[in-house]
């Protein structure tokens, strides 16, 4: 989903207001009187989608320590995608960014996510703020959606595998993209097998 560091480190209460937009679903986002996002409170009673460990969409990117990605989605855009194998207006797909540690405990091999907090991110599609975006929220509980200009749009738009999300490392949600046929040509292209027509 959202792993661009360019993207997100260029981003770092007033009374709630629901989006403009009558037709998002009932757990979708709601935004401040200044119109920034409003972190949803609850989003870890979501549909947990899936963990990533220091993943990175650049092959010169430099690990400066462990990382794990957990991803959440809201419940009704879950259902709905799942009918459709597309996105709903109003999807709400939070990505929080967790420290990961080593020999804890009774842990003798591998990671597991530490209780540092590196940020949170949210990957919003609403019609009635410009489609899908971006918003960083870092220690805040609100935040401006991220410029159209920043490269997470782009890289988003080429390498997405449904609606310019990345479903490619959502494995509960692949069945359905392959059941409606809604894999991205772009992402097709990236995975067609040489020499396959």
């Amino acid at each position: 989903m959202l792993r661009s560091s360019a993207c997100f480190a260029a981003m770092l209460l007033l009374a709630p207001v629901q989006s403009p937009n009558p037709k998002l679903l009932p757990d979708g986002p709601a935004f401040t009187a200044d119109g920034q996002l409003k972190l949803p409170e609850h989003y870890r009673e979501w549909i947990f989608l899936t963990a990533g460990l220091d993943m990175s969409y650049q092959s010169s990117a430099t690990a400066t320590g462990s990382v794990f990605d957990n991803v959440f989605v809201n419940p009704s855009a879950y259902r709905a995608y799942q009918q459709t194998g597309t996105w709903p207006d109003g999807t709400l797909l939070v990505i929080e960014n967790r420290g990961a540690e080593g020999a804890k405990s009774i842990n003798k091999a591998g990671k597991t996510q530490s209780s540092q907090m590196m940020g949170t991110e949210i990957h919003l599609k609403d019609a009635a703020h410009g489609g899908w975006g971006f918003y960083a929220f870092g220690d805040s509980k609100t935040a401006q959606r991220i410029p159209q200009s920043a490269t997470c749009y782009s890289c988003h738009e080429q390498h997405a595998a449904v609606d310019t999300t990345f479903v490619q490392f959502y494995p509960t949600l692949q069945a359905a993209a392959e059941a409606h046929k809604t894999w991205s040509k772009s992402y097709l292209n990236e995975t067609a097998k040489p020499g396959a027509k």
